[in-house]
């Protein structure tokens, strides 16, 4: 997986927020608040999106309305595990992010460490 490009990330930001499925024209007005874009361009980087497994559509009328196909949270941990492996040195870099954290972030990970393994996930562990 590679990262989002600007506007690939703008689009999943409004996707995420959204509570229901969201029409190309509502990305394009949501985005529009900050900056210009044609739909065209909204429309087809929306659908690569979809080719890409980041978004699902339902026919709405004549248009489609696409809803997240994965969380924000899986984006974001499949990221974090590719700057991992990334690593010569996952213990130190597991250190020095760890150091990173607020005290309720570090609560939050030795809750989720002390807990039994779930099994392998789609970060690997096979």
């Amino acid at each position: 997986m590679r990262v989002f490009g600007g506007l690939e990330a703008e689009i999943m930001r409004v996707v995420w927020r959204s509570a229901e499925p969201v029409a190309v024209q509502a990305i394009v007005d949501a985005l529009g608040e900050r900056r210009r874009l044609a739909y065209t361009t909204v429309m087809t980087v929306t659908e690569r999106l979809r080719e890409k497994g980041w978004l699902t559509r339902v026919r709405h009328g004549r248009a489609y309305r696409y809803s997240a196909a994965r969380t924000a949270d899986d984006y974001t941990a499949e990221l974090m595990g590719q700057a991992l492996q990334a690593s010569s040195d996952r213990p130190g870099a597991l250190m020095r992010f760890a150091g990173q954290l607020n005290d309720d972030e570090a609560a939050a990970l030795r809750a989720v460490l002390n807990q039994p393994p779930a099994g392998p996930g789609p970060a690997g562990g096979n």
